[in-house]
């Protein structure tokens, strides 16, 4: 059977189909992407709107060479959560604490912008030094043993609803073909969807009495809302040192996307634009974003799986994803459509979500060969595992001190995160080895 030739430029192809090509990688990001807003309570239209601003962003910084879609990153979920929690020990509401938390996103947004600095001017090798498997992949485990117990109380809703949302989702996954199988939780969460309307389950009302059009910025939800007085000090020092170190993990799955799409097209992005230019591109796509009250971005890998399947690498066919997402972004109706879903499909598709964020820190480990035979790693493994996981199902569910009038609680991740980078830069024995294979492209980006 002859190879399918690979498509540098789409407008070959005619008008219609590098249309239809665009709206195909609409819908490979559109499952992952509008189910963070969903989960976390941040708005669905802003978020469209900043997934597709943010990838013309990165075209525009990687000088439209790397055919990658910015969408919402799974990754700061559990620092969602933590910062929300913080905020109602605190008097606030959630939704309260959710605009910190956008805020100490937009900080680990910046922290890309570091990085890439850093890799210009010494090299990528000797900064992900500091960062290496036996680190980042003990804390993406915890990441996704800490959003656990949401998963199942959405369930508890109704395990019917969410087991139907579970099956598809499998089904789709391990024996779905071709476009099928890359957009295994769209389909999951559409079934469960349909299921829940047809047995009445799901309230329609928001949907009648939206409208076709509206502005997709809420400013009250976004983190310019803090800056007229009455912010807190506090509440603002723990969302950043509880989301911060997020951004540890989250780099180092960049790098390892970007070597993925390099992979799939055939060529090194790393050299060519650079790896300081897609760091910037993905760390002020994300900053931005929170700033607005959108969540994280991140390169996504579904995405890249429509790239291996149609061998059409143009970035124009992204480029035109990104705007369909930005008209839909204006489109309140629609968004209301979505947020109307119900609780136990959501949870049914994040049982499997959120371990496989589990899994891929597992992956993570094991993919480069860290020596558990060495007694260091055993102890920077076992300290960031006992204490994300102890110090959160404590009864205080987390470390809580005052500087001065500030009152600072430190979730388990933001304490283990620190401590496993501390141990790792101090004990000797150090292993810096990465594995140099590209992650397989079906179950990156989303993490």
């Amino acid at each position: 059977m002859n190879e399918q030739k690979a498509i540098y430029d789409a407008r070959s192809l005619g008008t219609p189909k590098m249309l239809i090509l665009g709206l195909q990688h609409l819908f490979a990001m559109f499952g992952a992407t509008v189910l963070v807003p969903i989960i976390t309570g941040l708005n669905v239209s802003t978020t469209l709107l900043f997934a597709g601003l943010a990838t013309l962003f990165m075209h525009f910084v990687t000088q439209r060479k790397v055919p990658v879609f910015l969408g919402s990153s799974f990754a700061f979920l559990g620092g969602y959560e933590i910062v929300k929690q913080a905020a109602v020990s605190s008097g606030y509401t959630a939704e309260q604490g959710l605009v910190y938390a956008c805020l100490g996103v937009t900080c680990a947004g910046l922290m890309y912008l570091i990085l890439s600095f850093v890799c210009k001017a010494y090299g990528s090798k000797k900064v992900m030094r500091f960062f290496p498997p036996i680190v980042t992949g003990p804390i993406i485990m915890c990441v996704g043993l800490h959003l656990a117990p949401s998963a199942i109380d959405n369930c508890n809703q109704n395990w019917g609803i969410a087991l139907v949302a579970i099956a598809v989702v499998i089904i789709c996954n391990i024996w779905g073909k071709g476009m099928i199988k890359i957009i295994p939780i769209l389909l999951g969460v559409l079934a469960s969807y349909i299921v829940a309307a047809i047995t009445g389950n799901v309230d329609f009302t928001a949907v009648k009495d939206a409208a076709w059009f509206g502005l997709p910025i809420v400013g009250e939800k976004t983190v310019f809302s803090l800056f007229g007085g009455n912010a807190d000090g506090g509440l603002i020092i723990t969302a950043i040192i509880s989301i911060l170190p997020i951004a540890l993990t989250t780099m180092m799955e960049h790098i390892g996307d970007i070597n993925a799409i390099g992979g799939t097209v055939g060529k090194d992005f790393v050299a060519d634009p650079g790896l300081h230019r897609t760091l910037i591109g993905d760390g002020i796509g994300t900053a931005i974003a929170s700033l607005f009250g959108a969540p994280a971005n991140t390169t996504y890998g579904e995405n890249t799986g429509v790239l291996a399947l149609t061998k059409v690498f143009d970035p124009l066919v992204i480029e035109l994803a990104a705007g369909y997402a930005i008209l839909l972004s204006f489109c309140p109706k629609f968004a209301a459509i979505i947020t109307s879903m119900p609780a136990a499909t959501i949870g049914g598709v994040s049982i499997i979500l959120y371990g496989m964020i589990a899994a891929i820190g597992v992956r993570n480990v094991v993919e480069n060969q860290v020596n558990f035979q060495q007694s260091r790693n055993v102890i920077i493994a076992a300290l960031i595992l006992c204490l994300t996981i102890g110090i959160e199902y404590s009864a205080a569910g987390a470390i809580s001190f005052s500087i001065g009038s500030m009152n600072l609680s430190l979730s388990g991740l933001a304490i283990a995160s620190i401590v496993g980078i501390v141990l790792n830069a101090i004990l000797p024995g150090q292993d810096d080895r990465f594995a140099d294979k590209p992650k397989d492209s079906a179950t990156l980006g989303r993490y």
